[in-house]
């Protein structure tokens, strides 16, 4: 794993082997310094700022880059 600072200083980690696929690059797994699953890392921008919702969408609200959800349910369109 790769140690990267959060722009408040934290120290986070990332993981480039636990990914998800984005529609302009990877989403890598990032931990804490405790080993907690802390979020993902964007790695087209290079960001920490990301979002994931409910059904596993993840976005980057830096560059936009976006995984889809793997399965949906059109109740929640």
């Amino acid at each position: 794993m790769e140690a990267r600072t959060h722009p408040t200083g934290q120290t986070l980690y990332v993981d480039a082997t636990q990914g998800e696929r984005g529609s302009k690059a990877p989403f890598y797994v990032v931990y804490n310094t405790d080993r907690e699953r802390w979020g993902f890392f964007c790695s087209n921008c290079e960001s920490f700022d990301t979002a994931v919702d409910s059904m596993g969408r993840i976005k980057c609200n830096s560059c936009n880059n976006l995984h889809k959800a793997e399965e949906w349910d059109a109740a929640h369109e």
